[in-house]
C-alpha cells in the first residue's frame, strides 16, 4: 500500500483494484495528475472522472448531500456513484460541462486507507481506453494502459472484480432523479 500512496503523492497514475473493477486512479485535486489520467485513458475532453471518497465528512465537504442520496447509498447492494450538481468545494476542471460531478463513497477498506493517507479524494476510472470494455481480468488490460501508468499495484494481477461497474444515479438539487446505469 505504501508504494501506491507514494506514487499518488507524486502525481502518479496507479492501476489498482477498486470497489468495482480495475481502476486507474490519481489524486483528485492535482491538475497535473488529472491531465495525465485523461491522456492515458484517451478520454474526450468533455467527459469527466468520478471521485472516490473515504468518509461521509469528506463527501459533505464537496457537495450538498440530500436525504435521498444518503438513503440510496445506505440501501444500495452494490457500489453506487451519485452525480451531484449542488457543488460546494470541487475544482472547476473536475466538473462536467453541466457543472456536476460523480462521487462514490467507497466501502472498500483498502481504498479508505489509501484515501485517508493521501489526504484527498481520488479520481478514478476503469482501466481501459475510452470506448473499450472494462477488463474482467488483469490480462485484458491493454499494454498501452499498463505502460502508461506510474505504478501497478502488486495485488492487481490477482484481483477478481466484484462488479463490472457501479450503479450511476443522477440527483439534481431540484429533486430530479435519473438512473444512468443500474
Amino acid at each position: 500500500m505504501q508504494k501506491i500512496i507514494e506514487a499518488l503523492k507524486n502525481n502518479g497514475i496507479v492501476l489498482m483494484p477498486t470497489d468495482t473493477t480495475f481502476g486507474l486512479s490519481s489524486l483528485a485535486f492535482e491538475p497535473e495528475a488529472f491531465t495525465k489520467l485523461k491522456g492515458i485513458k484517451k478520454r474526450d475532453p468533455k467527459k469527466t472522472f468520478l471521485l472516490l471518497v473515504a468518509s461521509e465528512a469528506q463527501l459533505q465537504r464537496l457537495v450538498n448531500v440530500s436525504d435521498l442520496a444518503w438513503d440510496i447509498m445506505d440501501y444500495s447492494e452494490k457500489p453506487v456513484t451519485l452525480i451531484y450538481d449542488d457543488i460546494l468545494e470541487v475544482p472547476d476542471y473536475l466538473l462536467s460541462p453541466e457543472g456536476s460531478i460523480g462521487i462514490r463513497l467507497t466501502r472498500d477498506q483498502n481504498l479508505i486507507k489509501i484515501i485517508q493517507k493521501v489526504g484527498q479524494p481520488l479520481l478514478s476510472t476503469s482501466a481501459n481506453l475510452s470506448g473499450q470494455a472494462s477488463p474482467k481480468q488483469f490480462e485484458e488490460i491493454s499494454e498501452e494502459i499498463k505502460k502508461g501508468v506510474d505504478y501497478i499495484a502488486a495485488e492487481a494481477p490477482l484481483f477478481t472484480p466484484k462488479y463490472e461497474s457501479s450503479s450511476i444515479i443522477s440527483l439534481s438539487k431540484t429533486g430530479e432523479i435519473k438512473v444512468l446505469r443500474a
